[in-house]
């Protein structure tokens, strides 16, 4: 069967969940998308209502004409290498599901020790900001993790913000979401504890990107300068005045960048520097700690 050929109306030929699957794997895996059956899986069970083990049990039963319609509508779109979140409109981010656009960067399990590690080591603190919300994920996690604290999050994008509200949302917590540019709006505050994973991916880098992230995600949340660290060299020097005395400001790093912004916190008059390797054995976060009376 030539590709995309089921993508016209055909009412004679029936369609079971199991021949939607096969011909819809090798179609994606021509396209180039990874892991195609089983993006298949989670369209198809997205639009029958189904989970995985659900279809499992019914791969002999037909698609109604409906069901095709909206199933094709989702294929072409991943063909196209759209990304697979933003078809579905939600992504899992530590045990919570987040609501995703092209208005927010996807959340990644990258940045989940980032918030674990923020939890074990402040646990006790009562004010958190989260630099550069995006889709909430992470001011919207610690607010769940840590009930106590009241959690603020800034980012520049109004559309990022309202995605991240309706996060909050759903996931039952409360978060002050401020629209500015770091710490502009901050003047005068203090935190026990400051979170941010900033744009950091060089920008000679972003052409070589896969086309989900290149083509759908926003620039502005990836792109770091020229050697990715721009935003380290405006978070980390300002954030002392920000902290209160032995507060922790912790941030998510790319590859091969730890040691340079573990060299900005130690000039920045942290102590107790940090890093952390995410699952792949990669230094995904550093942090440190204010330790002199402000």
């Amino acid at each position: 069967m030539a590709p995309g050929s089921w993508l016209v109306d055909k009412p004679s030929e029936t369609w079971t969940i199991l021949k939607v699957l096969n011909w819809t794997k090798g179609y994606l895996a021509e396209k180039g998308v990874e892991n195609a059956r089983l993006e298949a899986e989670w369209l198809l069970s997205a639009v029958l209502g189904l989970d995985r083990v659900g279809l499992y049990v019914n791969f002999e039963k037909p698609l109604l004409p409906a069901e095709l319609a909206a199933f094709r509508g989702m294929v072409s779109r991943r063909a196209k290498r759209e990304p697979l979140q933003y078809i579905l409109g939600s992504q899992e981010f530590m045990g919570l599901e987040f609501r995703v656009t092209p208005a927010v960067l996807i959340p990644r399990h990258d940045t989940e020790p980032l918030v674990q590690e923020a939890v074990n080591r402040a646990g006790n603190v009562q004010r958190v900001l989260d630099i550069g919300a995006g889709s909430g994920c992470i001011a919207v996690a610690l607010a769940k993790l840590l009930p106590n604290a009241t959690v603020v999050a800034v980012d520049s994008s109004e559309a990022a913000l309202a995605m991240a509200k309706v996060n909050a949302d759903r996931n039952g917590v409360a978060v002050r979401f401020v629209s500015s540019s770091l710490f502009e709006p901050f003047g005068g505050e203090r935190f026990d504890l400051i979170v941010s994973n900033p744009p950091y991916i060089p920008t000679a880098d972003l052409a070589g990107l896969q086309p989900e992230v290149r083509e759908y995600e926003p620039m502005g949340a990836l792109d770091g300068g020229t050697d990715g660290l721009d935003f380290y060299r405006r978070i980390v020097p300002a954030a002392p005045e920000y902290l209160n005395p032995r507060g922790w400001l912790m941030v998510e790093v790319g590859i091969g960048q730890a040691e340079a912004v573990k060299g900005m916190f130690a000039d920045a008059g942290f102590a107790e520097v940090f890093t952390v390797k995410d699952p792949g054995n990669i230094e995904r976060v550093v942090g440190g700690r204010i330790c002199i009376q402000l």
